[in-house]
């Protein structure tokens, strides 16, 4: 017993010691809760567990863990933008979690389930019989002066019966140790598709520890909010479409994450049209009917004809559709108007006035200037105050994004503030100064607290507020930070409420038993069609410009390239590269600069880099309908290519290898994709660009004086060198050649492949007219198709194949205008199909 015992102590030791040297300047902040150290001073329950179990990792093993959450945030291409960037930023995921005990959290989830049934109780007052303002209970310029407020919405019954069906709340820890809500938040609140993301991440990099600390899951409170929304619909089986900004909105990749987890349509408001009382959704079958849309658009972006009608991002009648019940709105527009700073004052009063109940989480004190009183209070000690806009993120007057904290200002920048408020108090709100409380982060081998807020989410559901057990965390790079935003250099963590006993582990999947049998992935909006056809023609030309890129660079290092012939054919890859705009005209003087500007060029559009950072940009507004393969493969195309070379040899490599991964990028749509609409237009967008090039190149290597030099350039562009010696016993000649690259239907590198394969594409596609007559895509593969059919080599001259490209073009043309419905010559569908 005695040597056992001993032996526990020598295995202990080393973890004690480990976590001696992480904590040995970790100390609470002056007057400043954290959540390791509780207020007694000693390590709280839950964090001592699991610093005991962290401990007994080695070193070692700990930094392999924290580099595979990385790495999979990296290859998972998870990120984020700064307000105001249009650069993507890698997710910058702290390695240690928030810890949070059950009862503790508990207390956290009471007053959040409040909160949230105060504000629908509210909104349900101030579209409705609006008695608050007219009572007094409220000060009607505390809810006009903001503009979220849409007086056109008043007197409009919700669609589903209410108006918030998603809240969330920041919070933290106030100077007693209680929660303290810092932030309301009743627009779109966004944030739980990177905590999902968050959990994702570090469950898998500490599983063990993550199952022995029994971690609550998340998954139950998706389900519940995805279950409520179907119920809020008026059928059993409603099509449901999560409305995005876009692929430039700076929290876009939550806006996939989200779609695709809880199995919603991801739209944008051009997807979307109105017809009758309904809302649908343009797909490459028609119109398909939208039953719930949950929104993350601002609401005066929502309808161009109602609200802003500036907006590019709603739906034209979206208001009205509403007004007549035709669609369930999540939230409800106008629900951004509880996010103004002004009401937080009338809060406690409202909360027994309408519930009954005195207000359990208090908020920082807040004196809306809008009042005499409280303007006087503000003004009568400016320096003690954090100033903020009563109704949104701005301080009117000051480009700060953030609070004005008056104490730091310039004597004249204060005195401009006093007279601003002195002026137009409406506009303003004075804040007590609040210093954030603290949580542990992992810093060069060390544990030391950082401030830190957490958004906390609540989604209704006919059973009443449901909390998720979790939530968004963001930690302040600082230690003395106010206010964290994750432009600043903040990182995110993920949320563990962890419980004594054993959780659920509930997933968010069906039980099998339940599933229901389909065969067919679901519809394909008309928007990701045309990403996808585009993705599709942005591969092709990556591959076609690095093909050119290797056939030239290969060529320079060969000596046996100083017969004239050769050189001709040097010249004419040049040319290709500078009229596809990978290369400018004074570097054709160099051909080793030609090769390294082809590739490499950030200023060029048609360069290697650009084609594949296109592939990359439109393979981001499809991130949920790609595998992390594909996802993975795209990013390593674009880091490899943006390395910088330094020499002919280095050129030609990173092309071979790229080549490589664009091949098993095609792979992975070959083999994994269903073959539903989706994978077609995919495959349409790059036998298109295929058939284009190939054409191109024959053009100026297949013309009727091309030498051997020439034809062998064109096998090799084509990749048909193999098949051409398979085939002939003989050198390249010109009529097999053509043959072989233009007409032949069983080459898969030929045209006539590339169109046939088009025809079948179009052909088992919807029509979207009612007339019952081929339509103008097929109508036009069709005739090129009998044209590549009938056709002979030996008539295939420059003036042919210029014809052959003109009519490719315009097929490529005509697939944009009939499925993507977007311009204005575009045709529109006019079928209404699977309305039921």
């Amino acid at each position: 017993m005695s040597g056992q015992g001993n032996s526990q102590d020598s295995k202990a030791r080393p973890g004690q010691r480990r976590m001696a040297q992480w904590t040995r300047d970790y100390a609470r902040l002056p007057g400043i809760p954290d959540e390791y150290i509780g207020p007694d001073g000693a390590p709280r329950a839950a964090w001592a567990r699991f610093f005991d179990a962290f401990a007994a990792l080695s070193p070692v093993d700990i930094e392999r863990r924290f580099a595979s959450a990385d790495r999979h945030l990296r290859e998972a291409g998870v990120t984020y933008r700064a307000p105001g960037e249009t650069a993507d930023r890698l997710w910058p995921l702290s390695h240690l979690p928030l810890i949070i005990d059950e009862a503790d959290w508990q207390q956290l989830t009471t007053g959040i389930a409040q909160r949230a049934q105060l504000f629908e109780s509210i909104l349900r007052d101030l579209y409705g019989e609006g008695r608050l303002v007219t009572e007094g209970a409220v000060p009607a310029a505390a809810i006009a002066g903001s503009n979220e407020y849409l007086r056109a919405v008043c007197g409009v019954k919700p669609p589903g019966g209410r108006h918030l069906h998603f809240y969330a709340a920041d919070v933290g820890r106030g100077p007693d140790g209680r929660w303290w809500v810092l932030n309301d938040r009743t627009q779109a609140p966004s944030g739980a598709g990177y905590a999902l993301e968050n959990r994702l991440v570090l469950s898998r990099a500490f599983s063990n520890l993550y199952k022995s600390m029994n971690v609550e899951r998340v998954a139950p409170f998706f389900e519940a909010f995805r279950d409520s929304l179907r119920a809020s619909a008026d059928r059993d089986e409603p099509r449901i479409g999560l409305l995005t900004p876009g692929a430039f909105s700076e929290t876009y990749f939550e806006h996939a994450t989200l779609a695709r987890y809880l199995g919603f349509l991801l739209v944008e408001g051009d997807d979307l049209a109105v017809s009758g009382d309904r809302i649908h959704i343009r797909t490459v079958a028609g119109l398909k009917r939208l039953d719930v849309l949950l929104r993350r658009v601002d609401s005066n972006f929502l309808d161009p004809l109602e609200l802003d009608a500036s907006s590019q991002l709603g739906v034209p009648g979206l208001i009205d559709v509403v007004r007549k019940g035709g669609v369930v709105v999540a939230n409800m527009p106008g629900s951004g108007v509880l996010e103004a700073r002004a009401l937080l004052g009338f809060l406690p009063s409202l909360c027994r006035r309408l519930l009954g109940e005195t207000l359990i989480m208090p908020h920082i004190a807040t004196w809306w200037c809008g009042q005499k009183s409280a303007r006087e209070e503000v003004l009568s000690r400016l320096e003690d105050f954090a100033i903020e806009g009563a109704y949104g993120r701005a301080v009117p007057g000051f480009s700060s994004h953030g609070p004005v904290l008056a104490g730091e200002l310039p004597p004249d920048e204060r005195d401009r503030l006093r007279q601003a408020i002195t002026d137009r108090g409406i506009d303003y709100v004075g804040q007590e100064l609040v210093r954030l409380s603290t949580t542990p982060v992992w810093e060069q081998g060390r544990i030391t607290p950082r401030p830190f807020v957490l958004r906390v989410f609540a989604a209704a559901t006919p059973q009443g507020w449901t909390i998720m057990p979790g939530g968004f965390c963001r930690i302040a790079d600082q230690p003395d930070a106010r206010a964290v935003s994750m432009g600043d250099g903040a990182r995110a963590a993920d949320v563990w409420v962890v419980s004594d006993k054993a959780v659920s582990t509930s997933t968010l999947l069906p039980a099998a038993e339940t599933v229901r049998i389909r065969r067919i992935a679901g519809v394909v909006p008309s928007r990701a069609a045309d990403n996808l056809f585009w993705l599709g023609r942005y591969l092709e030309r990556a591959e076609a410009t690095l093909r050119l890129i290797r056939v030239l660079g290969t060529s320079t290092r060969d000596p046996a390239n100083g017969a004239p012939t050769a050189l001709h054919s040097v010249e004419r890859i040049q040319r290709i590269l500078v009229s596809w705009g990978a290369t400018s005209q004074t570097t054709r003087s160099n051909p080793a600069r030609v090769i390294a500007e082809a590739l490499q060029s950030e200023e060029k559009f048609g360069s290697a880099l650009s084609l594949v950072r296109s592939v990359q940009r439109t393979a981001s507004s499809l991130r949920e309908r790609l595998s992390p393969d594909a996802w993975q493969v795209i990013t390593e195309m674009v880091e490899r290519l943006a390395l910088q070379v330094d020499d002919d040899d280095s050129v030609v490599s990173a092309a071979e290898l790229t080549l490589q991964e664009l091949a098993s990028l095609a792979g992975l749509a070959q083999e994994n994709m269903n073959r539903a609409a989706g994978w077609r237009f995919l495959d349409m967008g790059r036998r298109a660009e295929r058939a284009i090039n190939t054409v191109r190149f024959a053009r100026q290597f297949a013309y009727d004086e091309a030498g051997e030099d020439d034809l062998d350039a064109l096998l090799t562009l084509v990749d048909c060198q193999i098949t051409y010696r398979s085939r002939y016993l003989v050198g390249p000649a010109l009529a097999p050649v053509r043959d072989l690259a233009v007409l032949d239907p069983y080459n898969p590198r030929s045209v006539a492949f590339q169109v046939a394969t088009l025809n079948d594409h179009i052909a088992a596609l919807p029509s979207l007219k009612e007339h019952g007559l081929i339509e103008r895509p097929q109508r036009l593969a069709v005739a090129l198709q009998a044209t590549l059919t009938t056709g002979e080599a030996a008539t295939l001259d420059v003036t042919t194949l210029f014809a052959l490209e003109q009519a490719l073009l315009n097929l490529a043309d005509a697939i944009g205008q009939h499925y993507f419905p977007h311009g204005p010559h575009a045709s529109r569908p006019e079928k209404l199909t699977g309305l039921a």
